[in-house]
């Protein structure tokens, strides 16, 4: 199916939107969506240094705090 989308005309704000409605979709069906093989790669290296205790894990919490102090 081929859909127009008149982007020259629409402000970013517009685009901004119609982003959003389409994401918004695509979670109502996400096990539909299929993940590409680039992001089973990317996780299989981080458990892979997980295992080797190269990388860790932070609880969330912690993670948005240093998050949060960088853009300050």
């Amino acid at each position: 199916m081929q859909v127009a989308i008149p982007l020259d005309k629409m402000t970013v704000e517009d685009k901004l939107r119609a982003l959003e409605t389409i994401w918004a979709d695509l979670q109502r069906s996400s096990e539909d969506v299929p993940a590409p093989k680039w992001h089973e790669d990317i996780l299989s290296a981080r458990e892979e240094r997980a295992k080797k205790g190269i990388s860790g894990f932070d609880e969330w919490s912690e993670a948005k705090r240093r998050i949060r102090d960088r853009t300050q």
